[in-house]
């Protein structure tokens, strides 16, 4: 059973930059594919990316080009590189493992952009 700890979260002003990080407790290279979610109070949870342990990645629309998900499998982490925050990105972020018995979920961490 794998456990999955997102970090990075906090406060930050429009236009802004903030790096997730989501750590497994075992190792990256058998999970087919690990990505991020949000889910905003009012809002439905949505992707925002995800990558294939062959490298294939997608994007939500509203996200591309100022997100990065990348894949770190010598600390067996998934990272989120979110550039240019729109007051529209705050969320609770989470961090998600597919392909395995059955889908795992960290517990979040949030995101708040304002001014």
């Amino acid at each position: 059973q794998v456990q999955l700890v997102e970090s990075g979260g906090g406060l930050v002003q429009p236009g802004g930059s903030l790096r997730l990080s989501c750590a497994a407790s075992i190792s990256i290279v058998d999970i087919y594919a690990m990505g991020w979610y949000r889910h905003a109070p009012g809002k439905p949870r949505e992707l925002v990316a995800v990558m294939l342990s062959g490298g294939t990645t997608t994007y939500a629309d509203s996200v591309k080009g100022r997100f990065t998900i990348s894949r770190d499998n010598a600390n067996n982490t998934v990272n989120l590189q979110m550039n240019s925050l729109k007051p529209e990105d705050p969320a609770n972020y989470f961090c998600y493992a597919g392909g395995l018995r059955s889908d795992v979920w960290g517990q979040g961490t949030q995101v708040t952009v304002s001014s």
